[in-house]
Formats: C-alpha cells, sequence, structure tokens
C-alpha cells in the first residue's frame, strides 16, 4: 500500500515502514504528525485518486530526527572582469518514519 501526500509544496510517494526527508516541520522529535492532504491512495488493484484530495484519507508519521541537508555551492564567475562570488546553503529537513496509512 502507498499514497502520495503533499508537503512543504511538494509531493512524496510513500509506503509504511518507510523513512523520507521533508521540509522542516515544527514537531519535537518523537512526536507523531498527521498528513490530511493525501493526493492518492493505492492498495494492490484498488486505486483512490484525490480530487483534489481523497476524502478521509489519513498519512500518519512519527518524527526520526531534524537536521541540515548537504552544503550546497554557489559560485558565480564572470570571465575577464575580475568578479567571483562564492555562497553556500544548507536546507534544514526533518527525517520522518512512516506509520499508518488510512484510506
Amino acid at each position: 500500500m502507498y499514497a502520495v501526500i503533499t508537503t512543504g509544496g511538494k509531493q512524496y510517494k510513500v509506503e509504511n515502514g518507510e523513512t523520507l526527508r521533508v521540509e522542516k516541520l515544527e514537531s519535537e522529535t518523537g512526536s507523531s504528525v498527521t498528513f490530511d492532504h493525501v493526493l492518492l491512495v493505492a492498495d494492490g488493484e484498488t486505486v483512490k485518486i484525490g480530487a483534489p484530495i481523497v476524502a478521509g484519507a489519513k498519512v500518519s508519521a512519527e518524527v526520526v530526527e531534524h537536521g541540515d541537508g548537504e552544503k550546497l555551492r554557489i559560485y558565480k564567475y564572470r570571465r575577464r572582469k575580475g568578479y567571483r562570488r562564492k555562497t553556500g546553503h544548507r536546507q534544514q529537513f526533518t527525517a520522518l518514519k512512516i506509520t499508518s496509512i488510512e484510506a
């Protein structure tokens, strides 16, 4: 069984027991989170597609950790002008373990 949920402006395909990283959520480590914005639920041959969301569907997850992703290096350069800029960015994330999918 799997579902497609929306969080942080992105869509994720999730399954039971799976761990995934999403945009940072304001929840404490060890707490549970429920996603009501479920776009699709599939269980073998049965597929429920929402318009835009599946009514009554929920996905529950447990917050595993919070952290920072890999550092991205942004380098700007213009030839023959002596122009160089180097910056970096680390996106914050929340790791979730999917506990249940209810249709």
